[in-house]
């Protein structure tokens, strides 16, 4: 059976796949401390009329998507609270593409990023038998549990999700034995760092994608810490030798180098490449363009299903590049290499409405990690030597 693990997903097809995301819901068991979602809801849930609206568009403008292969990203708030419509989508996804002669039809993927609270329910699981081998699927494991319930609590009460999300993985691993799941490391759980990458290598997940928050929410001597933290995550991987077998993505070759202005000018992500619909049925750049993830902006809506996409909306997001929004510290950088932004978070931060002034809230954070990630690189080889 073809398995394919939550990094891979990006990647699939050589990250050349278009990306279309379905905004399910805006709601979620959670009230995580550091999401970016500042408007959850239980009100704005897609209908199947929206949803089918959307897939008549898309599907019947094959010209407007001319990617060889595509894939549907389902996320909320929590995907799997709208786990009939998601199967009622995907099983029309399916049926048009073949259909209609589709180019994607059996070249797609459908994604999701979940809390994995509800994951072992038996609507879900069926959902997943009928569709695994065309299925990515990312448990969110923040790692150990003074972390991940730090963070990652009920909405309502408080309480830490642990519990119910770590008796999930074993199921998960069973399924999807090469998953990755996704840790956010934002100013309080700092400390927690590399006992949570070891703890989550225990749970046997052998591939950890960690990042720090791209909002502004850092203190003073928080890059100091986060250093320390690596360092110390270091010397355990590379003494214990995890590295043979596991994967933590702090610790990259291809970081902390300067970025050629002409060679090295492109934008971080997809924003503009991608296509995100909400339940009214307007279309955005990516989901971060949406209302419930801004904080002071306002919407970045670039089309709905029932005109298609203003080409002179989308227009300013197909020449962002890295020289177009850095400040010249920025772009002078002698560990440019990897220092990555959110465009969403660019906007939403920006003095005016534009998208071309680049958040650099991370800037601290990013060069500890660089510091961090040359003692790893520079250890690790002597001991090879």
């Amino acid at each position: 059976m073809d398995r394919i693990n939550y990094k891979k997903a990006s990647n699939w097809r050589q990250g050349k796949a278009k990306n279309i995301t379905f905004i399910v819901t805006k709601d979620c068991q959670l009230a995580c401390k550091y999401c970016y979602l500042v408007g959850k809801n239980t009100k704005e849930r897609m209908t199947w009329e929206v949803a089918k609206e959307a897939i008549d568009y898309i599907l019947g403008h094959e010209e407007e998507f001319p990617e060889e292969s595509v894939i549907f990203d389902f996320i909320g708030g929590e995907p799997f609270i709208e786990i009939e419509l998601i199967d009622r989508i995907c099983d029309y996804l399916k049926t048009e593409m073949f259909r209609r002669g589709h180019h994607w039809f059996n070249s797609y993927r459908f994604s999701f990023s979940t809390n994995g609270i509800n994951y072992h329910e038996e609507k879900v699981q069926r959902f997943i038998g009928k569709n695994h081998s065309h299925l990515s699927i990312g448990i969110t494991i923040d790692g150990t549990q003074r972390k991940h319930d730090l963070n990652r609590v009920y909405k309502g009460n408080g309480r830490g999700s642990y519990d119910d999300v770590v008796r999930n993985i074993p199921l998960w691993l069973k399924q999807f034995p090469n998953a990755a799941t996704k840790v956010t490391i934002s100013s309080a759980d700092i400390p927690y760092i590399k006992e949570s990458v070891l703890h989550l290598y225990s749970l046997g997940i052998h591939e950890v994608n960690i990042n720090c928050v791209f909002e502004d929410v850092w203190q003073e001597g928080d890059d100091r810490l986060f250093e320390d933290q690596l360092t110390e995550l270091a010397d355990e991987i590379i003494d214990r030798e995890y590295y043979k077998d596991y994967a933590c993505s702090f610790f990259s070759e291809h970081i902390g180098k300067p970025l050629d202005k002409v060679k090295d000018n492109q934008n971080w992500c997809g924003a503009g490449m991608m296509l995100a619909v909400d339940a009214a049925g307007n279309f955005y750049p990516c989901t971060r363009f949406a209302k419930f993830s801004l904080r002071s902006k306002q919407a970045r809506i670039i089309g709905d299903i029932h005109t298609g996409t203003d080409k002179n909306k989308l227009r300013p997001f197909l020449t962002l590049d890295r020289c177009t929004q850095s400040p010249p510290q920025c772009l002078e950088c002698e560990v440019a290499a990897g220092c990555a932004w959110c465009q969403g978070e660019n906007y939403d931060a920006a003095e005016t409405h534009t998208i071309y002034q680049r958040s650099t809230a991370i800037c601290w954070m990013h060069k500890a990690r660089v510091r961090a990630n040359n003692y790893y690189w520079n250890k690790l080889s002597r001991m090879r030597r």
